[in-house]
Formats: structure tokens, C-alpha cells, sequence
């Protein structure tokens, strides 16, 4: 049995579902752009003076993550720098209550990401 297709007229899509795996995107559907990953994130008025990198895997069923706390940044500026983070290394992560939490063992490359964006004193942790 076919099913019929109804025909009239439709609306065109108000964003474009395609729009993050790059290329050219129409005019009419384009919409602001995402600030690529190797940008320092753009809202904190100034970077953060200290920063703990540590490693964690005690209470999380033995999965390996690292912890990143003592940023002193608000909630909207700690997802800015979370997402840039995730992105950076290419891996997941979440924010819990004031720390950035990163999935696997970054210990190194969380302490060289948060030197290269300003961060005054970055401890690494055990």
C-alpha cells in the first residue's frame, strides 16, 4: 500500500540540522556561528587566576575522569569554558556544581589547554 505525500505549502525550516558538520550554509537559513574550539572562550572579562587539574576515579564505578576546579567563573561562563574544553581534547564532560569533570586521564593536556588560555596558576594534581 502507498501512502500518499500531501502536497501544499510548506514552510521552510527556520534553522538548518545540518549546519554543524560545516560547508556552506544558505543565507537565509544561516545562523550565528559557534567560536571554533582553538579560540580562548570570549565572555569571562578575564581569565581565571587559579586552577586544579586533578584525577579521579572513586565513586564513579571505576571509570577514570579528570576534575578541573577552583576557577572562580560563574555558571554561564563555566559552560562556555567547559564546552571549548570538550572540544579541545575531543572528549566528553559535564559540569559539577564548580568544577569541570572530563572523561578519561587529561591531566597533561587540561594543565597545557588552561596555560595557553591565561589561567594564572594551574596545579596538577595526583
Amino acid at each position: 500500500m502507498k501512502t500518499k505525500i500531501p502536497t501544499g505549502d510548506f514552510k521552510p525550516l527556520q534553522h538548518n540540522p545540518f549546519q554543524h558538520l560545516g560547508g556552506t550554509v544558505a543565507p537565509e537559513v544561516a545562523t550565528t556561528a559557534a567560536t571554533p574550539a582553538s579560540t580562548p572562550p570570549a565572555k569571562s572579562k578575564s581569565p581565571p587566576k587559579k586552577a586544579v587539574v586533578r584525577f579521579e576515579r572513586k565513586g564513579r564505578g571505576g571509570k577514570e575522569v579528570t576534575v578541573i576546579e577552583q576557577l572562580g567563573l560563574r555558571a554561564s561562563e563555566l559552560e562556555v569554558w567547559c564546552k571549548a574544553l570538550k572540544q579541545s581534547l575531543g572528549c566528553g564532560g559535564v559540569i559539577e556544581g564548580e568544577h569541570i569533570v572530563i572523561q578519561g586521564d587529561q591531566r597533561d593536556r587540561a594543565y597545557t589547554w588552561l596555560s595557553k588560555r591565561g589561567v594564572g596558576k594551574v596545579i596538577r594534581g595526583s
